[in-house]
């Protein structure tokens, strides 16, 4: 069983930095190697981080022998090829949500993972926020009955110039791929997939959108959810059940605490539960991979390659109704 782990990034943004910090609260398990496009970048990177290589190019980092998993942290775009080069090489990868563009690519990173036996898991680190999984396991137990109906959103006000990220589709821009994700993760993980969307959008001058907004409806319940740059939401997500509902706190993809409130209006009992985080939070999901990684497996019990595939599915149907489609599809 291997125990000490070492680990390269690639793509050092602000998302980056803040997986670094956590990472280095993590104990038998490093970070050795970073990469950028920019050698001066990944210098002051390294530097800040404590990591031995800081490297101008993806290819120097792939080939390092001491590089045992890479985090990807780079634009949507590019996830599918650097987490195949990435595998090929054979690293281990943990990628950046959502973990491609579409299913089809999805699926191809998945194939290669299984060919090359290494560990693959899309980096939804909200699924291994603690209040985040105290919520869904009060669901399972049934706390608050049969669950009917989830309101969950990410949305910001962001100030972005038209050749941003944000909003350039070259880059798999806009805020579905960005925030919308979560509140889809959310849902899924609550009721699946649906049997039916209804979804719309509001589109920037460069074709990326500026929100987006799904009615996502199940046998049992509906989910409504909304992403979007142009406004700042209570990021408080709900869920609702025939006895009762509970409230993850905002940022409730990055959840401090949960809010469980038992019976119906007038008579509920209410118990606001704090549970902080380790750091930001990425901790846990750096944990989970390094348990799976050390039990030879190459996905996730708690987040699967199938959980991956599902998800993006009703992400591609959200951008299919929408008419939102990049330019290198």
């Amino acid at each position: 069983m291997q125990t000490n782990i070492n680990w390269g990034i690639i793509g050092l943004g602000n998302i980056a930095d803040l997986f670094a910090k956590d990472l280095a609260l993590v104990e038998t398990t490093k970070l050795i190697a970073v990469a950028s496009r920019n050698q001066t970048k990944a210098d002051q990177f390294a530097q800040k981080h404590q990591a031995a290589k800081a490297y101008g190019n993806y290819e120097a980092i792939l080939n390092d022998p001491k590089v045992d998993i890479i985090y990807i942290a780079t634009p949507h775009d590019s996830h599918q090829s650097l987490t195949i080069a990435a595998l090929k090489a054979g690293k281990h990868v943990l990628c950046e949500k959502p973990l491609a563009v579409n299913q089809a690519q999805v699926q191809k990173m998945i194939k290669v993972a299984q060919q090359e036996g290494k560990f693959l898991m899309e980096a939804f680190w909200s699924k291994f926020n603690p209040s985040v999984k105290a919520a869904l396991k009060l669901v399972e137990e049934g706390r608050i009955g049969a669950i009917n109906y989830v309101n969950a959103d990410f949305t910001l006000c962001c100030d972005f110039t038209d050749d941003s990220r944000g909003y350039n589709m070259k880059l798999a821009g806009g805020s579905l791929l960005d925030m919308g994700v979560y509140p889809v993760f959310l849902a899924y993980n609550i009721f699946g997939v649906p049997e039916q969307i209804l979804a719309t959008a509001r589109f920037h001058s460069t074709g990326a959108d500026i929100q987006t907004s799904a009615i996502l409806k199940y046998k049992n319940g509906i989910a409504n959810i909304l992403s979007g740059f142009a406004s700042e939401s209570d990021m408080v997500a709900k869920i609702y059940g025939t006895e009762g509902r509970i409230y993850l706190q905002p940022y409730w993809h990055e959840a401090q605490g949960y809010t469980l409130i038992e019976g119906n209006w007038n008579q509920g009992k209410t118990i606001h539960q704090p549970l902080p985080t380790k750091g930001k939070g990425f901790t846990y999901e750096i944990e989970e991979c390094l348990a799976c990684i050390r039990q030879g497996k190459i996905q996730s019990p708690n987040w699967t390659h199938q959980n991956s595939l599902e998800l993006i599915s009703i992400v591609d149907e959200i951008r299919r109704q929408t008419g939102l489609k990049y330019p290198f599809e």
